[in-house]
């Protein structure tokens, strides 16, 4: 009788102190590998949304560059057009006088009107004509409206346009590159930022977060 009493008593003793810490710390573990998963979607979901407008900005100056072919198709050897918002100037060209448009009408902003320099300059008709009826003006406004759009979806963009244009048919890249905040990152990338290894990368940017998107379009 009294073995049994005992026996009753060790089995309704419950959990010690030790079992108890060691689930917390299971728990704990888990906890957290639940938030770097759930840091680590977000993360994959915001460099996925970046990219498609990459994708999406590249494609809308393509089918830009194919509504106004008496330009792009008729550009010189090895024409190039380099956009940087954050630069001055923010389009330059091998094309002054499309460098100089570009820049005019991005600067100028939207605050003017249909006719003035800015990114409305090429709305609409003037006199029963195109407002913008020089093929130069009209790829100089849409690069500047271009640029406008990439320095408001894309941190930090760039862009390089080349067309070598070295034999027919006229064809062209169009390359996008900007800034990515990573979760984490790899010994090789932690590497290579310490030592430094990010050639023309402003100051405080990570050279391993910068993707590029390439597209290459025939006018």
């Amino acid at each position: 009788m009294q073995l049994s009493s005992r026996r009753e008593r060790l089995h309704s003793r419950g959990f010690s102190l030790v079992e108890v810490l060691v689930a917390m710390l299971v728990i704990c573990v888990g906890l957290l590998g639940i938030a770097k998963m759930q840091a680590l979607a977000l993360s994959n979901m915001t460099t996925s949304r970046l990219r498609a407008l990459a994708a999406f900005e590249a494609a809308g100056l393509a089918a830009a560059m194919h509504s106004n072919r008496a330009y792009w198709a008729a550009t010189p050897a090895n024409f190039t057009v380099t956009v940087n918002p954050a630069g001055a100037p923010s389009v330059a060209s091998t094309d002054a006088a499309l460098s100089a448009g570009a820049s005019n009408d991005y600067t100028a902003g939207a605050g003017a009107g249909a006719g003035a320099t800015g990114l409305n300059r090429c709305v609409g008709t003037a006199a029963g004509v195109p407002a913008c009826p020089n093929p130069v003006d009209l790829a100089a406004y849409d690069l500047a409206r271009w640029t406008a759009s990439l320095a408001a979806l894309l941190p930090n963009p760039t862009a390089a346009i080349s067309c070598p244009n070295l034999a027919a048919p006229t064809g062209c890249s169009i390359q996008i590159t900007w800034t990515e905040r990573a979760v984490a990152i790899n010994k090789q990338e932690a590497t290579q930022q310490a030592a430094g290894n990010c050639a023309g990368v402003a100051a405080g940017q990570q050279c391993f977060e910068q993707p590029t998107y390439l597209l290459y379009v025939e006018p």
